[in-house]
């Protein structure tokens, strides 16, 4: 009942909030305990979660919203003029641009409301993007040599080869940090991608490019090592990418103009959601993190390898 629950309900609160963010919630059914054995104490229910499309909600400060939700629900019978002080000096202006009244509690506010009400206390980034269309990419051939240069614009819209490189941030207990692509992208807006991604630039090599879109889009300055080349292909947007790992022992702070929000989560459920929802993910990361798991896999092995060497009367042995 929290899950799905309604504005002015007794059930309505923060959980209600952070789930209805990313998905759409129904009731179906309750399941009485009498059906199943042993019997339980409690009675159950059958709820169904579909992923909401993030571009059908208004850009929002993630991080912000979520704090603005808790402390709305720390104290539910507060008024939220009490419980959000710290963040709304003016209060009944904020109150009258969300359409609430000035007295009203957490409750009161639907899903909408609270985003909204974030965006008055911190209205999402307008500056431009990093880029423009007259950025400058080096144009290569088939082999990777550089034969010219030419725009932005003109490389995305000729489709012609290009560089870029892709970094995948891990944190100490190895998990992996994705970035949500922002709705202003040109190119496959509010999909999951590498942890930091671009283009080299005219004048750029692969390494100066990775260093600089790390520190860029996530504020980290940390060692890289190389993974693996990809080939261009329509796969990768005929880009040429040269993929780099890291490691970090705080969270990175993305660059709110580039990145929607970024999270990290483990190998084996980005293995997951990759085969089951691809569609979820830049089409470049795809390919970045099959040639990462099969260099990953590829290392595991070799390190379980049996040794042979050779005794002294010429027979094979193995260790």
């Amino acid at each position: 009942m929290r899950l799905s629950a309604s504005p002015c309900t007794h059930d309505y609160g923060a959980l209600t909030l952070r789930v209805q963010l990313h998905h759409r919630v129904k009731y179906l059914r309750s399941v009485a305990a009498t059906v199943f054995l042993p019997r339980p104490e409690v009675d159950s229910a059958v709820v169904r979660l579909e992923p909401r499309d993030p571009i059908e909600l208004p850009e929002y400060d993630n991080e912000l919203l979520l704090k603005l939700i808790r402390l709305g629900f720390s104290q539910r019978r507060k008024q939220l003029r009490k419980l959000l002080r710290e963040y709304a000096g003016d209060w009944n202006t904020l109150a009258s641009c969300v359409d609430v009244d000035p007295n009203a509690r957490a409750e009161e506010l639907s899903l909408l409301q609270w985003i909204a009400l974030a965006n008055c206390i911190a209205p999402p980034p307008r500056q431009e993007q990093g880029w423009t269309p007259n950025e400058q990419f080096p144009v290569v051939d088939e082999n990777d040599e550089v034969q010219g240069h030419a725009a932005r614009s003109e490389v995305h819209g000729n489709n012609l080869r290009h560089r870029a490189v892709h970094i995948l941030i891990f944190n100490q207990v190895g998990d992996l940090y994705l970035q949500l692509r922002s709705r202003r992208k040109d190119r496959h807006p509010l999909k999951w991608d590498s942890s930091a991604a671009g283009h080299v630039t005219v004048g750029e090599n692969y390494d100066e490019t990775a260093r600089r879109e790390l520190k860029e889009e996530l504020g980290v300055d940390v060692p890289l090592e190389r993974i693996v080349k990809l080939p261009a292909s329509l796969r990768t947007d005929n880009e040429f990418i040269w993929s780099y790992r890291g490691i970090v022992s705080g969270d990175p702070v993305p660059n709110k103009c580039e990145i929607e929000r970024g999270v990290f989560f483990a190998p084996a459920v980005i293995d997951g959601w990759t085969s089951a929802r691809p569609y979820d993910f830049a089409p470049a990361f795809l390919e970045c993190w099959k040639a990462f798991r099969r260099k990953m896999n590829s290392e595991r092995e070799e390190a379980i390898r049996p040794e042979t060497f050779f005794v002294a009367n010429g027979a094979a042995s193995t260790a």
